[in-house]
């Protein structure tokens, strides 16, 4: 996937999460340094080690600083409940895992528009996405 992204030009900040535990801790230190840590968008499977990615989607729903990140779902399952149940938790999409480069490459080109739109939107206060 990283690959995928710098292939696409995403020139962001990336941190890789290797289980859903430090995903898990990611998200709590977010939200003690919020202004720091806050991930903007998050791409996360359902299928990880020590934690399941449903939990850290319900995790980070709940979180104060991280509850309006957007969430792209990558994973090899192509349950329809799976799609049903992280959209009804506030996934904003959900992609099956390719099998090959060239469908990741398109994934990386609609993490690439959800970020340009994201920096090209007009500023918010409040409590509203910032």
């Amino acid at each position: 996937m990283r690959e995928a992204l710098e292939a696409a030009g995403v020139d962001a900040n990336l941190h890789v999460m290797s289980d859903g535990e430090k995903a898990v801790t990611f998200i709590d230190e977010a939200d003690e340094d919020g202004a720091t840590l806050r991930p903007c968008l998050v791409l996360l499977d359902l299928n990880l080690p020590k934690k399941p990615g449903i939990e850290v989607l319900r995790h980070l729903r709940r979180s104060r600083n991280c509850a309006n990140s957007l969430v792209l779902v990558v994973s090899s399952s192509d349950s329809e409940r799976d799609r049903m149940e992280t959209a009804s938790m506030g996934a904003n999409g959900y992609f099956r895992k390719p099998s090959g480069y060239e469908a990741y490459i398109k994934i990386g080109e609609v993490v690439k528009g959800l970020l340009l739109g994201l920096s090209s939107a007009p500023p918010v206060t409040g409590t509203e996405r910032e």
